[in-house]
Formats: C-alpha cells, sequence, structure tokens
C-alpha cells in the first residue's frame, strides 16, 4: 500500500504535512510523519522476510511497552519518553495488516539522537546502562508468556544448519568465491550449542542491541529509550550483551571494508560491561554474567555466519547496498570474532568482578 493511504487510517492530531523514509535499518521500511501541529510520528512496515507470523510481534511489542510503561512510573521515570508509544488507528487496532506487510506507528520521541558507533567509552557504558535497565524493568515479566516471533532465533546450531544447506545448495552461484570463509564457520562449528547448553534462566531479550537501538537524550547523551522491540521474546541475557558488545566493541563500522580497521577493544567492553551490570546485575545469577564473554563470542559467530548465509543464498534478507555488501559484513564480523578469541581472558577477567562468591 502507499504511504499515504495508510495514513488516512491515523486520526492524528492534524493534517499530516511530511512523512519520508527515515533511518538506516536493514530490515523494515521506516517513514518521519510530520503533522501541521509540528508533531511528529514513525510509522512502519515490518519486513515480511522476516517476521512471518507480525500479529504475534505486535501482540509482544503491545504487551511489553505497557509492562514497561508501569515499571518506569513506578521508579519515578517519564514513560512518554522513556518506552514507545503505540498509536492506534481511527478504529482502535494498533496495527494494520495489509496486502505488503503489518503497517504500525509510534510516537515520536523528539530532543534525542543515536550513534552508529560508540564514539568512546561515555557513550558505550550509557548504551549498557539501557539494555540493564531494559532488563531490570522486565525483571518481573513471565518471559514464557511471550511469542517466539522468530523461532530459533539465537539458536546457534540451527543456524549452522542452515549455513551448510546454503553451502550445498550453493543458491546465487558464489561458494567458490567465499571458501576461505566457509571454512572459518565450520572450524568453529563444535562451539555452537554452547550457550544453549549451559541452563541458564529464561529473560525477556531484546535480541537487537545495536547501539543505534538506544535514543540518547540530546542534551547530555545519558541513555533515555530503547527502541527496535520487533525481536523481543524469550531468550537468555548473553543474548542481549554479546549482540551489544559484537556491535559496539568493534573499532570499525559494520561493514568497513578496510579489515586492517577492524578490531576488539577490550575497554569498550569493559565500559559497558559497567553501565549494563551496573543495571542488571543484581538480579542476574553468578552463571549468568560468567555467561557475558561467550555470548560475545556467539553472537559475533553467528552474526557473521547469517551474513555469510544470505551472501550464499542471494541476498534474500538483509537490505544491501551493493552486491558485495553481505560478504564485506561477514568479513568484519570474523576478523572481530578472531581479536576477540585473542583476548577472551580479558573479558573473562571484566566480568568476574562482578560475580558474588
Amino acid at each position: 500500500m502507499q504511504v499515504e493511504s495508510i495514513l488516512a487510517l491515523y486520526q492524528l492530531d492534524s493534517a499530516v504535512t511530511l512523512a519520508r523514509p527515515y533511518g538506516d535499518g536493514h530490515i523494515n521500511d521506516t517513514y518521519r510523519v510530520e503533522t501541521e501541529s509540528g508533531r511528529r510520528y514513525i510509522l512502519q512496515r515490518l519486513s515480511p522476510a522476516a517476521f512471518s507470523e507480525p500479529e504475534k510481534v505486535m501482540q509482544n511489542v503491545s504487551r511489553v511497552t505497557a509492562f514497561l510503561r508501569e515499571a518506569i512510573r513506578r521508579r519515578g521515570g517519564d514513560p512518554e519518553r522513556e518506552t514507545l508509544r503505540i498509536i492506534p488507528m481511527a478504529d482502535g487496532k494498533e496495527y494494520l495488516m495489509a496486502d505488503d506487510g503489518c503497517w504500525r506507528m509510534y510516537g515520536f520521541i523528539g530532543d534525542t539522537k543515536t550513534y552508529q558507533q560508540a564514539e568512546n567509552e561515555a557513550v558505550f557504558r550509557e548504551a549498557g546502562r539501557a539494555f540493564g535497565r531494559f532488563m531490570r524493568d522486565l525483571a518481573d515479566y513471565p518471559a514464557d508468556t511471550l511469542h517466539e516471533t522468530i523461532p530459533r532465533f539465537h539458536d546457534t546450531e540451527n543456524r549452522l544448519a542452515a549455513f551448510k544447506a546454503a553451502v550445498e545448495e550453493n543458491r546465487a552461484g558464489r561458494a567458490g568465491q567465499v571458501q576461505a570463509e566457509i571454512a572459518f564457520v565450520l572450524e568453529r562449528g563444535c562451539r555452537a550449542g554452547e550457550l544453549l547448553k549451559a541452563s541458564l534462566p529464561l529473560r525477556v531479550t531484546h535480541n537487537d542491541t545495536k547501539l543505534n537501538n538506544v535514543l540518547m537524550n540530546a542534551a547530555d547523551s545519558k541513555a533515555l529509550c530503547v527502541v527496535d522491540l520487533d525481536t523481543v521474546m524469550p531468550g537468555l541475557c548473553a543474548y542481549d550483551f554479546g549482540d551489544a558488545i559484537r556491535f559496539g566493541a568493534n573499532t570499525a563500522a559494520e561493514d568497513e571494508q578496510d579489515l586492517t580497521k577492524v578490531n576488539f577493544s577490550l575497554p569498550m567492553f569493559k565500559a559497558y560491561a559497567e553501565g549494563y551490570l551496573g543495571e542488571a546485575g543484581s538480579m542476574l545469577t553468578a552463571a549468568e554474567i560468567a555467561s557475558l564473554p561467550l555470548g560475545a563470542w556467539m553472537m559475533t559467530y553467528e552474526c557473521g555466519m547469517r551474513f555469510l548465509t544470505d551472501f550464499l543464498n542471494g541476498d534474500t534478507y538483509f537490505h544491501i547496498a551493493y552486491r558485495q555488501h553481505n560478504l564485506v559484513r561477514a568479513r568484519n564480523q570474523f576478523t572481530l570474532l578472531a581479536d576477540m578469541e585473542r583476548q577472551a581472558d580479558g573479558m573473562h577477567g571484566i566480568v568476574r568482578e562482578y560475580i558474588k562468591e
């Protein structure tokens, strides 16, 4: 459907004056909407390729944001700025199922900024605080009542099986040019099941804890709001911690082509751990805290494998800007992972300080 047709289904405060693409997400289509009164909104179309059951996604988002609003109120925060607010359509429904996918709208949270890359340790520490506070605010939410919107999302063994199938099928005819990358993945496959076999508590997890999914207050760069809740579902805290480290402790952008710029920053790891465990550490078990470095390894391994799988399949999942984009991303992650392996002892030493004997 056309954006104008979708907007006509909403009873906004005044006439729409602007609706244009917004942000640089890999998955969903996002638009910033403005009205004559100056009010702003975010309109999104969920990717049908990523979310086969969008109704379950929206049920999770609705339930979690309602719970968060109450938790934020109880601790004296501002729920209008510290979590998302779904804007219902004129008929009261929170989303629209159209031929081209699921559409929904959120209120726009102004006077904020996001970072595509951690500029310094202070910024990354604030991101850690945001996701640690998110987990703490949802500590009493029954995680097992949430839908698993992407089945086996962080089942790394399942991701490995899909990767092996992609190599075998060689749908896009590209396997011959990435033999070194294929070998890198297969050499580490014996570790793919370590997190799931660790018997860790089930938590409400975000599952996409990139730095740019945290809104920072524009005035002081303090963490304000966690956004992009489409992958909120039951999971392990190591997933969220690990994915944030994968993204933020990389000294280069996720798609940097010059691999000499890609390194794992242990000081950034330490900063994020300080922020995250400062907020959530008291609610986590000793085993969960000890699992965090493994989470960083696992999410980096898994993400690189997913980029390479998509490259082998002909780029059907992630948005790309050029033909080799997913391969560049995969090589970037594998370079980061290799450096992470060299600094594993340092990571374990940092989190060990937060484990209460």
